[in-house]
């Protein structure tokens, strides 16, 4: 009996389980934390893949759950792109949820000459969103034995 090694490095790379999803150029990975799920993508988002994107992207959003969408590695985003977005937006809001963006020079680029930089919630990373979330969350349970008192 033989063995067969492979060394080459998959294209697609695996990550016990939480597996990367490849959207046309844009790789998508999600990771659920305590205090918020974060979904990081990756490479290029443009009109080819902001529909397979925005699909993914919303599939992430857990009711009562704050979201990090954090596109740090984007390296381009296009005009189209700001559908992404807008429909993370309108999903956090439906379910309840309070949501922050991170954003890379190329996604601040397409913001800022859209005049939208202003609109959705940044922030300068994933650990200031997640202190953030962690604050509010401390806020709650120190409010929570106040409104649970009676009269």
């Amino acid at each position: 009996m033989t063995t067969a090694s492979t060394n080459s490095v998959a294209k697609n790379r695996f990550r016990y389980g939480n597996p990367s999803v490849e959207c046309h150029g844009a790789e998508l990975h999600k990771q659920c934390r305590q205090l918020a799920t974060v979904l990081t993508i990756t490479g290029t988002i443009d009109a080819v893949n902001v529909g397979s994107v925005v699909a993914e992207a919303k599939g992430c959003i857990i009711a009562e759950k704050p979201f990090i969408l954090d596109l740090s590695g984007v390296t381009s985003f296009a005009a189209q792109a700001i559908e992404l977005l807008d429909a993370i937006d309108e999903a956090c809001y439906a379910a309840g949820d309070e949501w922050s963006l991170i954003v890379s020079q190329p996604v601040s680029r397409t913001l800022r000459l859209c005049g939208v930089d202003e609109v959705f919630p940044a922030t300068s990373s994933v650990p200031e969103a997640l202190h953030h979330f962690s604050d509010v969350a401390g806020e709650r349970r120190r409010i929570l034995p106040i409104l649970t008192k009676s009269a």
